[in-house]
């Protein structure tokens, strides 16, 4: 028997946004916290969530997370939260600060990365983003299959080297 700490692998879920590193350059990161109700922290621990969709605006000093989808959670009752509702973030005042002259001096947007737990509270990690034209995403593309073929040329010659 090993001495490790077995852990629950459904625990530490973590809710990740696939296309914002495609759409948008990604700038400047912040970790906030998010207000949710009891129903959504639960369906979020199963991992019922989805912020592909998502984008936070800031509104009178506040940041609002919309479009964030949370599944109704499935052992809830008549107390269970809506969907789609917007969900306030809780950063500090001097970095919504930062964040709202940032997106009006420089036309970028609030794009939620991921979202996770830590030490129990579910926490959102935003970033400022420049969106990206359609040949910028090309470029992109190209440069990953180069480093992919890249890749598998390395391999096939470490493992032409061991086989001698």
């Amino acid at each position: 028997m090993s001495a490790r700490k077995k852990t629950d692998a459904n625990r530490y879920k973590e809710i990740r946004n696939g296309k914002a590193f495609h759409n948008y350059e990604i700038g400047e990161r912040f970790e906030a916290g998010i207000e949710l109700k009891g129903t959504e922290v639960k369906s979020i621990r199963t991992g019922h969530a989805q912020i592909s969709e998502s984008f936070a605006r800031v509104l009178k000093g506040e940041v609002f997370l919309y479009n964030a989808h949370i599944d109704e959670y499935a052992f809830g009752t008549c107390n269970n939260h809506t969907q789609n509702r917007p969900r306030k973030l809780l950063l500090h005042k001097r970095e919504i600060i930062k964040i709202q002259y940032q997106m009006e001096a420089g036309g970028l947007a609030l794009i939620p990365l991921r979202m996770y737990f830590k030490n129990g509270l579910v926490k959102v990690e935003l970033a400022l983003g420049k969106g990206k034209k359609r040949f910028d995403k090309r470029e992109d593309l190209k440069k990953h299959m180069a480093s992919r073929e890249a890749d598998r040329a390395m391999k096939n010659f470490r493992q032409q080297q061991a086989k001698r």
